[in-house]
């Protein structure tokens, strides 16, 4: 086992929300964590803020450009571990803007992997997505299943993932390519589906408008999935690896929107909205996936089901409803 104490790692994308939780858990790890925020006028550190006061003391806040091949390789230097986590991340926006994806997700990773070999990282857990699978052609979807690009945000995830793969093949570079399939839990963005049903229930709507119900998930709360990375980082076995995160167990959209609607209004009631709705041949139907591989190399296993993550969930969103804009779609 690979112990992380006294560990100086840098988490790209630190000011979001798997970010900041990851940092928090880093720091119980006993790392010295270096975090890499998205650099802004406001000097804001986005999710951060959030973070308890004692626990964000003993993080370095590093501001800059995952895009910007400096910024990244001044970030990394003196650093053992990345965690790189930096990415554009809503499928809707992408395909209005697909350019940026490629800049984000493709080039930032490229800029990660060149720093990290440059200087000679012990390892680097690159962030996938289940989306790169794109709608299941076998179930449970384990790491052999074909990859298929059914969003430019998936195609550009894609791309970094074989990117990284390149980086082990051809120069040996340590990385892990972690593969959640889809987090929620505070501090997730409006755009998701989980946060989109809260934040209108808490807001009063009885009428709580969604795209398409029948698409099924592998829902993951993010303490849960912060515990995986910090189990493959430990793992030397994990090198060169791709990994899901994942419950093994799936949920349709409709019953999801049903079980967060009983515990805050059982009198609100779904309507479709079809400005929600993506491109049928874009929208991935089904996403359920194995497990096996992460818990064989880390022993790591989910230690919440959907019904306790969805409790603690609410409860966080009750009490910052303030940070969101309830009534406006996110794309």
């Amino acid at each position: 086992m690979n112990l992380l104490i006294g560990k100086t790692v840098l988490v790209t994308g630190a000011d979001g929300f798997i970010g900041s939780h990851l940092v928090e858990v880093l720091i119980r790890e006993g790392c010295k964590v270096r975090a890499f925020c998205y650099y802004n006028s406001r000097q804001s550190w986005g999710w951060l803020e959030e973070v308890p006061s004692h626990i964000l003391s003993e993080v370095e806040v590093v501001l800059g450009d995952i895009r910007d091949s400096d910024s990244v390789l001044s970030a990394v230097r003196g650093c053992d571990r990345i965690f790189h986590l930096a990415a554009l991340i809503g499928i809707p926006y992408s395909y209005q803007c697909p350019e940026s994806y490629i800049d984000t997700n493709i080039k930032g990773t490229l800029h990660i992997l060149r720093a990290g070999r440059q200087c000679d990282v012990e390892r680097i857990l690159i962030t996938s997505t289940s989306e790169v699978y794109g709608s299941a052609q076998y179930v449970p979807i384990d790491e052999k299943h074909p990859l298929q690009g059914q969003s430019p945000y998936s195609a550009s995830k894609i791309g970094a993932d074989r990117l990284a793969e390149s980086f082990w093949r051809s120069f040996e570079t340590p990385i892990v390519i972690v593969r959640p399939f889809n987090t929620y839990g505070p501090r997730q963005s409006a755009r998701a589906v989980i946060p989109a049903i809260i934040t209108q229930l808490l807001a009063g709507q009885r009428q709580i408008r969604l795209g398409d119900l029948t698409p099924r998930r592998d829902l993951n709360l993010v303490y849960d999935v912060c515990e995986a990375f910090v189990a493959v980082a430990r793992s030397d076995s994990t090198i060169g690896q791709e990994i899901n995160i994942a419950s093994g167990h799936e949920i349709a959209i409709g019953d999801l929107a049903k079980k967060i609607i009983e515990q805050i209004d059982p009198s609100a009631q779904i309507v479709t909205d079809t400005d929600r709705i993506r491109p049928q041949a874009s929208e991935v139907q089904r996403l359920l996936g194995c497990n096996r591989r992460i818990r064989e190399l880390t022993g790591w296993s989910p230690q919440h089901n959907i019904d306790e993550g969805l409790r603690v969930t609410i409860e966080w969103f009750r009490r910052h409803m303030n940070l969101y804009k309830s009534g406006a779609y996110q794309t």
